[in-house]
């Protein structure tokens, strides 16, 4: 049995006491001279720039523009057959440069790759769909997400967010409840741009609730008519509780049977 430990307010308490406590960065390890790791590096010879070992797996940072020939090269030299994921992080307000990441797995050895690329604003990367068919969708919604445009992609479009959407929802600039254009898109969309005034803009904020919505919530003890005007106040009605019990346990009348049937 595990040692009782008092929960005593604990939504009052702080997770951290520091107010500017900062998360300490992973510890990076250089890649031994020996092994897998360092036979890869071999390979790959003057095409990684930096290679660092975190958590067991090897981050390889490379040129933008070499990036297919490097992931031919883990694939075809190195056993890396898998890419299981591929995304980007935007860093424009910091370097100017969005990073891009490809993880790779080499299932014959139990060994993960990391390779980390970095391209300017408007920029495009060369496709590595030819070796990966994992990496069609993820270039998609990188080209969605970020505005990262593939080069020689079979079908670069978007993947997530409707063909006529504007903007670009992963970039740190957009705002996290949409911008102006996403709370029309559905107005506009179904019942066009002259009924704005009748319906209003979309509340993309899932968290909001307003005092007078008689759309959205129930309101239990002041239930009224769906869409009314409360503005003026509600009748508070009393709640009526069923008395059906399915089962009273707290009699001993049960029937017992002498023997199982």
């Amino acid at each position: 049995m595990r040692k009782y430990v008092p929960k005593d307010n604990v939504q009052g308490k702080s997770y951290y006491t520091d107010r500017f406590w900062v998360a300490p960065r992973v510890p990076r390890t250089e890649v031994e001279a020996e092994g897998h790791f360092a036979q890869v590096l071999t390979t790959l010879a003057k095409l990684a720039k930096e290679a660092y070992v975190e958590l067991g797996q090897m981050v390889i940072h490379i040129d933008a523009s070499q990036n297919f020939e490097v992931m031919k090269t883990l694939k075809e030299a190195c056993g890396y057959t898998q890419c299981s994921e591929q995304s980007a992080v935007d860093y424009l307000a910091k370097d100017g440069e969005f990073e891009l990441f490809y993880q790779l797995l080499n299932i014959t050895e139990a060994k993960r790759v990391r390779v980390i690329c970095r391209i300017k604003q408007n920029e495009a990367i060369e496709s590595i769909e030819p070796l990966y068919k994992s990496a069609n969708f993820a270039e998609r919604e990188i080209f969605d997400m970020f505005g990262i445009k593939v080069n020689n992609h079979p079908f670069l479009k978007r993947i997530l967010m409707p063909d006529d959407w504007e903007g670009h929802p992963l970039l740190k600039t957009y705002p996290m409840i949409g911008d102006e254009f996403a709370s029309w898109y559905e107005v506009d969309k179904i019942f066009g741009k002259e009924y704005r005034d009748v319906i209003g803009p979309e509340n993309r904020d899932q968290a909001r609730i307003e005092r007078y919505d008689t759309k959205r919530f129930s309101r239990v003890g002041y239930e009224v008519p769906f869409d009314a005007d409360i503005s003026a106040g509600e009748t508070k009605t009393d709640i009526e509780y069923s008395e059906t019990v399915l089962v009273d346990y707290t009699k001993n009348s049960g029937k017992q049977l002498d023997e199982r049937r």
